[in-house]
């Protein structure tokens, strides 16, 4: 399992864990992170996607992957040799973490994603292709900050209605999705199961945590300030930037699309706002 350490990754470790027919393999690039998951009785390999002579090895045995890669250009590059080694070591099925998006869509780094989809598909895998909208987790934390501090958080779309799930919910269909890739391969699972605005969910956060909530809408060049002086990637980060400006604008088709998919993945029902508002109350109280 790539990705190991990650949000969607760990969390997709917690639903495979107790289940006698699979070893789990994390791949770590650090000894150091080899040891946490020690602890937890969880097989490791060292592993990385720069650094192709560590694919071989890691990828001894291995029949079935979650494939998570890193928000970079690299992407695409890592994938493809990545792909290559897979195919040599006899990997059969991939569980690819990929993003939003119509099939037709122009954003970029959401068409690099399938990109890598279509290379998973003519190189002969089985595959389960997950495409995630915005995760329901970024306004608790992201980039390593508190997104809600006082009851007040900025974000840089306007007042774009966009599609949302939790992370738990990805992660859920990801597990299922390596344990019988059998009832979901050759599926392009698009998650998205509740459609709100910034200011639809601080209108909820007032509500249902008794005390008021601000959207505050700030213009996207701040994000891109933001990235620049944080040393990110910014190629990768001119896709996103470009993309909020075009969320605020209205010109994504579909930003706001929502799916009836998961009780039918699952026979469970995904997790909305409300739902998720209050599991997290803790966290966006002040």
């Amino acid at each position: 399992m790539t990705g190991a350490t990650g949000q969607v990754g760990s969390k997709t470790i917690n639903f495979l864990k107790g289940n006698n027919d699979i070893e789990i393999v994390a791949a770590v690039r650090n000894p150091d992170k080899a040891r946490a998951f020690a602890k937890k009785d969880i097989a490791t390999v060292l592993f990385d996607f720069d650094d192709s002579q560590t694919h071989a090895t890691a990828l001894k045995g291995i029949k079935s992957v979650f494939m998570v890669t890193g928000y970079t250009v690299d992407m695409l590059r890592q994938s493809k040799v990545f792909l290559d080694s897979a195919k040599k070591a006899g990997v059969k099925h991939i569980v690819h973490l990929g993003a939003c998006g119509r099939d037709d869509t122009t954003v970029a780094h959401w068409a690099w994603h399938q990109l890598v989809e279509k290379y998973i598909e003519s190189s002969g895998f089985s595959f389960t292709h997950l495409r995630p909208e915005t995760f329901m987790q970024n306004m608790l934390s992201y980039g390593g900050k508190k997104v809600v501090t006082k009851g007040v958080f900025n974000q840089y779309v306007d007042g774009a209605r966009k599609s949302w799930v939790d992370v738990e919910d990805v992660a859920q269909v990801a597990a299922l999705s390596l344990l019988h890739p059998d009832l979901h391969g050759g599926k392009t699972y698009r998650m998205g199961y509740d459609a709100k605005s910034y200011d639809d969910i601080a209108d909820m956060m007032t509500l249902l945590l008794k005390r008021p909530y601000q959207y505050q809408p700030q213009s996207p060049d701040v994000f891109l300030q933001s990235m620049k002086d944080a040393g990110a990637d910014m190629a990768y980060m001119h896709c996103v930037y470009d993309h909020y400006k075009r969320y605020a604008a209205g010109t994504i088709p579909g930003a706001d699309d929502t799916f009836d998919n998961f009780y039918q993945i699952t026979g469970n029902q995904p997790v909305t706002w409300e739902m998720f508002i209050k599991k997290h109350k803790a966290e966006f109280e002040y």
